[in-house]
């Protein structure tokens, strides 16, 4: 059951990381409208891309999925700060979709974080 469990909270916020490269690479409207209210149309919306690339990759492979969570996290903690202080929850009548979208990322990769706590404990003693 554990591992089940751990598979899906690998591949749930790997499939909305990768889900939404489409609409940052694309230059979809609502993601030109989120960087564009934050100074950082196009390269922020490209670089976020990419990092959040790595990160849903990252989090598929199992002995990287640590490194894919402390990404993530990151990644959302970023993207959940913008939305409560800069654009709001809610962007462009969404009903807040895209930030519960972020904290269901976040939470997923806070879980796996703790699960493999030991890992991540070492990873900080390494340094």
């Amino acid at each position: 059951m554990k591992q089940f469990m751990v598979w899906v909270l690998r591949v749930v916020p790997a499939i909305i990381l990768l889900q939404t490269l489409f609409f940052k690479f694309t230059g979809a409207e609502e993601s030109v409208f989120i960087f564009s209210a934050i100074g950082a149309e196009p390269w922020g919306r490209i670089g976020s891309g990419i990092v959040e690339l790595f990160a849903a990759v990252l989090l598929l492979i199992p002995r990287t999925t640590v490194f894919g969570a402390l990404l993530s996290v990151g990644t959302m903690a970023g993207a959940l700060l913008v939305h409560l202080t800069v654009i709001g929850v809610e962007v462009m009548a969404d009903g807040g979709y895209l930030f519960v979208l972020g904290l269901v990322v976040m939470f997923c990769s806070l879980v796996l974080l703790w699960l493999e706590r030991k890992k991540v404990v070492g990873l900080i003693n390494h340094f």
